[in-house]
């Protein structure tokens, strides 16, 4: 199975603490890196997660709060001394490229490679990059200020070949693309081989769904349904229940109950608030919803569809 991991570089709210970085993650899908948010020291937890800078061309930023883009400036000056050619994509919400634009011009002005700004409306989901591996469609989210999640689909791959099968029907080289992509044989004599003679089911589409920062939202159930993984703040316990809904935030156990509507397999929790010392208490709440849950830490790498 081709990988498709999530690293996360810090999971931590808007207050800096000793435990947690500011939200940033990396999503590794067949050796293409793709950042999610870019908090402080992101560029720094992509060194300790001993990920390559230069196989980085996307970033997707979720909302424009400090904690969730302050870091890209340092990011894309680092990117320019390292001697970095390939163009950068930075997909955000409206107003990014207005504010990061006068910044970029006075500290990185003489960059090695060009940065381009691809913004995008909030209200509906949209498909924002698409690849032959990967498509990546926006998740509406709510917040204090415009905001989207992202869910991450990995394209389905060709069937397998059955070699044996192969060699057995003599099938020319030149044919097993078309039945790798599901195309039946015709062998010299006119007889049709079922292409499921020939082949295997490749594994099922892997999906990645990153929802912060967001207050309970159930109009997002429907859209992430039975994705592998999905991290879902938790900014709260229960007991600041009128804070969370104040801030448009999300309470550990509300974070379950979206994991239960949407019937995802795995979830994993973050954006912890800066008063709690010990996340256990949220990882109680929230697993007593919705068992299969983790709680988020620096330079964990999950593997979307299978084990930790």
């Amino acid at each position: 199975m081709e990988k498709f991991e999530l690293h996360i570089l810090g999971c931590g709210s808007a207050l800096p603490t000793t435990r947690h970085f500011a939200t940033s993650q990396v999503v590794n899908l067949r050796e293409k890196l793709f950042m999610i948010d870019c908090g402080e020291g992101a560029q720094m937890q992509l060194r300790k997660s001993r990920l390559k800078f230069s196989r980085l061309n996307h970033v997707f930023i979720s909302h424009l709060h400090g904690d969730h883009c302050f870091g890209l400036l340092g990011l894309i000056s680092t990117l320019g001394l390292l001697g970095r050619t390939a163009d950068l994509h930075i997909h955000s919400p409206h107003g990014l490229e207005e504010l990061f634009g006068p910044m970029l011009a006075f500290f990185c002005k003489n960059l090695t490679y060009k940065v381009f700004f691809h913004e995008f409306d909030t209200k509906e989901p949209l498909l924002i990059y698409d690849d032959r591996s990967v498509s990546v469609t926006t998740i509406p989210l709510r917040h204090r200020v415009p905001c989207c999640g992202f869910l991450f689909e990995e394209k389905p791959r060709p069937n397998h070949i059955i070699r044996e099968m192969i060699d057995f029907y003599q099938v020319p080289v030149y044919e097993l693309n078309r039945i790798k992509n599901g195309a039946d044989f015709v062998n010299p004599e006119g007889e049709v081989i079922p292409n499921e003679r020939l082949t295997r089911p490749s594994e099922p589409v892997r999906k990645y769904a990153y929802c912060s920062d967001t207050s309970f939202y159930q109009k997002i159930v429907e859209q992430i349904k039975g994705v592998d993984l999905l991290f879902h703040e938790a900014t709260f316990a229960q007991t600041e229940k009128a804070r969370a809904k104040e801030t448009y935030h999300s309470t550990a156990a509300q974070a379950g109950e979206i994991a239960k509507a949407a019937e995802v397999k795995q979830l994993v929790i973050g954006h912890f608030s800066a008063r709690y010392e010990n996340e256990s208490v949220l990882l109680a709440e929230t697993t007593a919803v919705f068992p299969n849950t983790i709680l988020a830490k620096e330079n964990l790498c999950i593997n979307v569809g299978g084990e930790e």
